[in-house]
Order: structure tokens, then sequence, then C-alpha cells
């Protein structure tokens, strides 16, 4: 059992210098990827993340959020599918299973619903459950100013830093940090990721 995550930038296209937000994505998915062969970009902004770990799967999906939004104006919608890998090809785009078509169908209606984070996996109940979840966290998420999300990236790399630390990294107070932290509301989102951890295990055989 694996996770795929499937995903493209929304309002790529807003940013005439695509490298802007091209290596952020390229350095979000490097860090969330044990070898380059579990990472692919295609079709300019689109783009599809192997996380072996299922556990790992939501807290991928956030801290590419959190990237992605460091960049003012532009979003990201991901589809996150979790089941068998039957066929494992050269790179993540060219392996297949029950995982890859889960993700690659889930973004479609993603793109119907105009919603930024949907689940699915063999578990029917479990998916309509967390996909609640999700639909209330993205009520915060989607409004991430590039600050907020800086803060929530940087508090996924380093999740033991203190906010004095973290302020020295970023030329802000500890103060300042604080107040960063709580608009992004990080402590419900990091409760969420936690509960997704617990919830996601029941798939394991």
């Amino acid at each position: 059992m694996t996770s795929i995550l499937t995903g493209d930038i929304i309002k790529s296209r807003s940013i005439k210098d695509s490298d802007v937000w091209l290596s952020v994505l390229k350095d979000a998915l490097t860090a969330c990827a044990e070898n380059t062969s579990q990472w692919d970009i295609y079709r300019g902004d689109s783009f599809q993340l192997e996380t072996p770990n299922i556990e790992e799967s939501l807290k991928a999906a956030i801290y590419i959020k959190a990237c992605v939004k460091t960049v003012k104006g532009l979003d990201v919608r991901i589809a996150i599918g979790i089941g068998d890998k039957t066929f494992e090809g050269k790179s993540v785009v060219e392996s297949n299973g029950e995982a890859f078509q889960f993700s690659g169908e889930t973004l479609e209606q993603l793109k119907k619903e105009k919603v930024n984070l949907k689940i699915k996996t063999t578990n029917a109940t479990l998916d309509q459950e967390l996909n609640l979840y999700f639909k209330l966290a993205l009520t915060i998420m989607d409004h991430w100013t590039a600050n907020s999300a800086e803060i929530v990236k940087l508090h996924i790399e380093q999740p033991q830093a203190l906010q004095e630390e973290l302020g020295k990294q970023l030329g802000i107070n500890q103060n300042a940090v604080s107040s960063r932290q709580k608009r992004a509301h990080l402590d419900v989102i990091m409760q969420l990721e936690a509960l997704y951890r617990q919830k996601i295990t029941t798939l394991q055989p």
C-alpha cells in the first residue's frame, strides 16, 4: 500500500516568470521524497509525488501547499490517493495501481468541485469523514498569506524549533512569530495532521 499525491498549481500563468514558483515546487517535492524517482513535474504545472509511508501523506500535502503559497497569488490543489501499487516504472508517473488511479480521478473531481484538497482510499466511510475535515481546514489554509504559509513551512521543516529561533531566521521577534502562527491557525492544522495519522493507520492490512 502506498499514497500518491497528484496536484497542480492554481493561477500559475499569472506569474510571468515560471522559475519563481517552479523552483519552490521542486524544493518542496525534494523535501518530501527520499529519491527523485518518487516525484515528477509534468504538463508544466502538474506534479505527482509518491509517499510510501501513508501516514506522512497529509503532512506532505500541507507542506507543499505552504511552500507554494509563499509565492504571493498562487495556490495548489492536491488529491491524495491511497491504495495498492501494482506496477513500478522508472518514475512515479510511469507507475500504476489503485493509489495512482484514485489520485488521478480525485484531482479531476477537485477541478469540478473547486475544492483544493481531497482524499480517496479503499474505505469510503473514512474518505467521507476525512474530506469533511479537509473542507473545514481549507477555510483556513486557502486564505494563508505568504507570511502565514512561510511560518507553517518552517514549522514542518523544524518542528522542534523555538519561536525565538524561527524569528531569527525570519528577521522578526518572537511575538511576531507567535502572532503569525496564530493567524495561520498552526495548532489546529497540526492537530488535524496528528488525527489523520491515527485514522489512516486503519487502512494498513
